[in-house]
């Protein structure tokens, strides 16, 4: 990985990666970052919830997966920045055997990738440096460390709202899918356009040449077509397999796994 230092960082505009981070309260963004992050949260609050909620879910997902389904590889694209609990934290912590590759395309994430690939001596991870756009670069890449013969936890976290055309979204989807073996999972959320105040954060954001797509939650649930949807379904993020009574109301973000027959 030494190809990973010093990457070209653009901090003259506001990148998905360092937004998110300063929501999740993290502290690797820029002025312009935290300046897009506020006018956002000023219309649409719940923004911050649905952060968290998301994070929780990705625990929650990747957990019944290495726990239950017996999954040990895992392709994390839209990785975003370091934080507690990524992918490969929460899969080696039960299964220390467990490889995993995350894919991003913000440089200041590649100059984080290090962290990123902190691993058990059992395990592997790695860093792909790719647009999601471009599939067959990433599986091409993914296919050094993960063995496709075996099933692969596809994770694709809120990713899929940065591709304009939501037909392009599904066929990335597809191709995705279709090099991953039966016996595979897609483990996806997406934000959704339930509320004026999400459209109001959507437009926000868009105005500031930063467009996020919000899906309607029957678009989210197309992309489990061919599926074997887990229970319970394409639901809100937070009510995906709580761990406790106590669930947000937030609404603004859809979620599910799937199982590839």
């Amino acid at each position: 990985m030494d190809s990973v230092s010093e990457p070209k960082i653009d901090v003259t505009q506001p990148s998905s990666a360092r937004v998110w981070n300063y929501i999740l309260g993290g502290k690797d963004n820029f002025e312009i970052d935290r300046a897009l992050a506020a006018q956002i949260l000023a219309k649409f609050p719940e923004i911050a919830v649905l952060a968290r909620e998301q994070r929780k879910f990705l625990g929650r997902a990747i957990g019944h997966l290495v726990r239950e389904a017996g999954v040990r590889q895992f392709l994390d694209i839209g990785t975003g920045l370091p934080t507690a609990d990524n992918t490969h934290q929460i899969a080696q912590r039960l299964a220390p055997e467990s490889r995993i590759v995350y894919v991003d395309n913000d440089p200041l994430v590649l100059s984080h990738a290090r962290a990123l690939l902190t691993s058990s001596p059992e395990g592997a991870t790695d860093y792909i440096d790719a647009n999601v756009q471009d599939p067959e670069r990433i599986l091409t890449e993914a296919a050094r460390t993960l063995d496709f013969s075996e099933p692969v936890g596809l994770t694709m976290l809120g990713i899929l709202g940065n591709v304009a055309d939501y037909d392009e979204a599904r066929e990335i989807l597809r191709r995705l899918l279709g090099a991953l073996p039966s016996g595979s999972y897609l483990v996806l959320s997406d934000g959704t356009d339930s509320s004026s105040e999400a459209r109001s954060g959507h437009r926000a954001a868009k105005e500031q040449g930063h467009p996020y797509n919000a899906r309607s939650v029957a678009q989210v649930a197309g992309y489990f077509e061919g599926l074997d949807l887990l229970e319970p379904g394409v639901v809100p993020i937070p009510q995906w397999r709580p761990e406790s009574d106590e669930v947000p109301t937030a609404t603004d973000g859809s979620c599910g796994v799937g199982r590839k027959p």
